[in-house]
């Protein structure tokens, strides 16, 4: 058989979400499977070195354009003429008429559901239009869908009104540099690369509003001015001037003065960061998964996550609750924690082997076996 698997962006140096998601599974489907060709779809970009070279794996370079141009257009033309008998989306959308099978990961549909909240960059605005025009155009004609965790194959199923047996759960995985690190020079080289500081709480933010950056800032003040913040932010990518109107839409400009920036730092780089972390905060109002919180606890790090959709399951009972609609909860899920060691180590102890039944080689065997599933009928 020959498979095409869309991954459109893992060539760009600043990876998020589902780039890595989608660079693992390729990387991972040459260990499972060397008897089917996989053909993988790429955008142009700098970072080619992501992606080794495999016997059974085609790379196809297309050209930069537009989002929509290049999945509308170039994909599936590009598809047709590479001879693929399937082609998998990996990222929520795809091509409206594709010639083809087509399977679809739909990692979550937050874009269709009402948004407690309406911010974010001109970006991301154009992009969940998109997916609001695409993701109802497509996903009927999928063979199968894709998704990553229960709760949200629930969702799926009840938003389009399909049967339980159009839509798959398969789990994301952890990649196997996330461990903790021991080694002192390593830490040394991580803390002056990225002026770490000594004591530091990880955030990993931005500006999607699911990931509630208001809620942290203000419980972050909340502690502030009741001198109970134990130490800094440490924040990474992420647009100073959007930080800088939350700080001022919660009327504390100063709490910027508590919050450590590092710029972009590469997936190869963050468990270092991880492990020199006291805590890890993952209150995010929606996720469809959440990844970094298994990185985290893999990398041995107590982690505070939300009480919302599917966190509390894949935490599966190995890191502290909190309402992340309410800051005032959240400053006391940092206090308290903080402060309370064995707390903490059961946490560690129980996240790292929460962090081991998350397995890249599991994903891509299970994405295989619906492959075959299809192209066998």
């Amino acid at each position: 058989m020959r498979i095409g698997i869309e991954a459109q962006r893992i060539f760009r140096t600043k990876k998020h979400g589902m780039d890595m998601v989608a660079l693992e599974l390729v990387k991972h489907l040459h260990e499972v499977d060397q008897k089917n060709e996989y053909v993988v779809f790429v955008k142009e970009d700098e970072d080619h070195a992501c992606l080794p070279s495999f016997p059974n794996i085609e790379l196809k370079v297309l050209h930069s354009s537009p989002y929509p141009v290049w999945e509308q257009w170039l994909l599936p033309k590009a598809a047709k003429k590479a001879g693929v008998e399937l082609l998998h989306c990996t990222s929520n959308t795809a091509p409206v008429f594709p010639g083809m099978p087509l399977v679809i990961t739909l990692h979550d549909i937050i874009y269709l559901e009402k948004l407690h909240v309406k911010e974010g960059t001109t970006y991301q605005k154009f992009g969940n239009l998109y997916r609001r025009w695409n993701v109802p155009s497509v996903v009927d004609k999928a063979e199968m869908i894709i998704t990553v965790y229960e709760f949200e194959k629930n969702r799926i199923c009840d938003h389009f009104g399909y049967e339980k047996n159009r839509v798959e759960a398969i789990y994301n995985g952890v990649s196997r540099h996330f461990n903790r690190v021991e080694d002192s020079q390593k830490l040394a080289e991580a803390k002056k690369k990225f002026n770490l500081p000594d004591k530091f709480i990880f955030f990993l933010g931005n500006t999607d509003p699911k990931k509630n950056v208001h809620g942290v800032l203000k419980a972050l003040s909340i502690l502030k001015h009741n001198g109970e913040l134990p130490c800094k932010l440490l924040m990474l990518d992420i647009n100073r001037d959007y930080l800088a109107r939350v700080a001022n839409e919660i009327n504390d400009p100063g709490i910027l003065d508590e919050i450590q920036f590092t710029g972009y730092i590469p997936n190869a780089d963050l468990p270092a960061i991880y492990s020199q972390a006291s805590l890890f905060l993952y209150p995010s109002l929606r996720e469809s998964f959440g990844i970094p919180m298994i990185e985290a606890m893999r990398c041995g790090v107590p982690v505070i996550t939300s009480i919302t959709s599917c966190m509390p399951e894949v935490a599966g009972g190995a890191a502290l609750l909190t309402d992340p609609f309410q800051p005032e909860h959240l400053a006391a899920s940092i206090r308290d924690l903080f402060h309370n060691e064995t707390k903490k180590k059961e946490l560690v102890a129980l996240g790292y082997e929460r962090s081991k039944l998350f397995s890249w080689v599991e994903n891509a065997r299970k994405t295989v076996d619906i492959y075959h599933q299809i192209l066998n009928k």
